[in-house]
């Protein structure tokens, strides 16, 4: 077996070795058999207990099988193992390289394609006052754990909240997470297992596709129109394939930024029963939302719905306080999950929200933060109709369009466009679970006034 080993090499030995050998495995067919022990370690220069450590790992893997007495070979197993980790980190990359590029791009760059609002858009001062006022009043939340299912003071808060919205829940059917992202973990974590099938709307978000994958999870996109998800497209869906989950946006849909129409939520949750299916509603969204609108969980009353919310994207994406509101039973499975894998969400956190929401100053900022939305929205789409741009739909709310424009066939061409002019976008291909190719991309609105996103969308000449 030819291999070279680095000593000055950041990896450490018996990981070159592990690699090494799993490209021979790659090359063989089953059954071959590999060097034996000592002869692995001669040929390359390395302890007994590098090579037997090596070996070790790639049976744990699935790639190698070890019969006493007569040595390992390459397991029956190992050509359908390498294709199904291909297969996933690929489908991960996809996603995760995106997600870098966001996070890595230069400093100078304008950001018109992220999530967030802009840095210059947050205000500290009243954040700067919570945190203080907890770090006096309660220093348990510097140093202790918080409750299983996070601080009584949020969830009772939090319950208040969700009935201004029609949606019923007692404070004990409120889990506590890290964000909306956690809550989507656990969520994907508890409920659904290798070989299930979920329906996501396409597009969609990508970082959820990303965890179902992981999940190894068959992922099916039901398109999403401007009141919904296509009901008709489900119908058919239906016909062949059993989900056990619909993810869903009622509220400024990412990226579209759509609103759920009352009609399309009735059949939504017909289908659902009908079919014997869960439906996860990702509101995060809903606090730039001025004048409510239905909510599935408010229909459902929390039976096949589980509903999500978070205070990241309006508060700090920093302080991690998101929820997930459920049936009883589900939530202590839920709780279950989250003590074993994080053990508790920060209890810091949670008080200091909590005590914006007690004072008001939460209430207040976002009322803020959606009139200054509301102006950059009415700006950037007549930007962007002035300069030919098509919008998929025109949001009532939100930070998000979700736009086209014909000179483009390619999003990936409109990106490197935006690159070249010091601007970051995401390509459409990414919030779509099949990962096909767009001509649409999705903009936030926070960031149309600087004179880079003014210029470059409203000069298509340029593209």
């Amino acid at each position: 077996m030819k291999l070279e080993i680095d000593q000055d090499s950041s990896l450490p030995v018996v990981a070159q070795v592990t690699d090494g050998v799993r490209d021979w495995v790659a090359r063989h067919g089953a059954g071959s058999r590999l060097p034996s022990i000592r002869r692995l370690a001669h040929d390359l220069g390395v302890s007994r207990n590098t090579a037997i450590e090596a070996y070790e790992r790639l049976v744990a893997q699935g790639l190698v099988r070890s019969r006493p007495g007569a040595g390992f070979y390459v397991a029956d197993s190992a050509a359908r193992v390498l294709a199904r980790e291909d297969s996933s980190a690929e489908n991960l990359e996809d996603v995760t390289d995106e997600m870098w590029r966001l996070f890595q791009t230069r400093e100078d760059s304008l950001k018109l394609g992220c999530g967030w609002l802009p840095t210059d858009w947050r205000e500290g001062d009243d954040l700067a006052h919570a945190i203080r006022q907890v770090t006096r009043q309660n220093r348990s939340g510097l140093f202790d754990y918080s409750t299983p299912l996070g601080t009584p003071e949020l969830r009772s808060l939090i319950e208040e909240r969700m009935r201004l919205l029609d949606i019923e829940a007692d404070a004990n059917q409120i889990l506590l997470t890290g964000g909306g992202s956690h809550a989507l973990d656990l969520l994907v974590r508890l409920t659904l297992d290798p070989g299930d099938t979920v329906f996501v709307e396409s597009p969609g978000y990508y970082n959820l596709f990303g965890l179902l994958r992981l999940q190894r999870v068959k992922v099916i996109g039901v398109p999403r129109l401007s009141g919904g998800p296509d009901v008709e497209q489900m119908e058919f869906l239906l016909k062949t394939h059993r989900p056990k989950l619909l993810f869903t946006n009622s509220v400024f849909q990412n990226p579209t930024g759509t609103t759920l129409a009352p009609t399309v939520a009735h059949r939504v949750l017909h289908l659902a029963e009908k079919h014997d299916f869960r439906i996860v509603e990702d509101d995060i969204y809903a606090d730039f939302q001025r004048d409510p609108t239905l909510r599935l969980a408010a229909l459902d009353g929390l039976k096949r719905v589980i509903y999500l919310g978070s205070f990241s994207k309006s508060l700090s994406c920093s302080l991690r306080v998101g929820f997930i509101a459920a049936e009883p039973g589900l939530v202590k499975q839920l709780v279950d999950v989250k003590m074993l894998t994080s053990i508790a969400s920060s209890r810091f956190a949670e008080q200091v929200v909590t005590t914006m929401l007690e004072n008001g100053s939460y209430r207040k900022l976002t009322e803020r933060l959606r009139a200054k939305l509301s102006g950059q929205m009415a700006s950037a789409l007549e930007l962007v109709g002035a300069a030919g741009w098509e919008v998929f739909a025109e949001p009532t709310g939100g930070m998000f369009l979700w736009i086209r424009h014909p000179a483009v066939e390619s999003s990936g061409q409109l990106v490197e466009h935006a690159r070249r002019a010091g601007i970051s976008l995401s390509p459409g291909d990414v919030f779509l679970p099949d990962g096909g190719h767009s001509p649409w991309t999705r903009i936030n609105v926070a960031y149309t006034r600087a004179p880079r996103a003014v210029r470059f969308l409203g000069n298509p000449g340029m593209l």
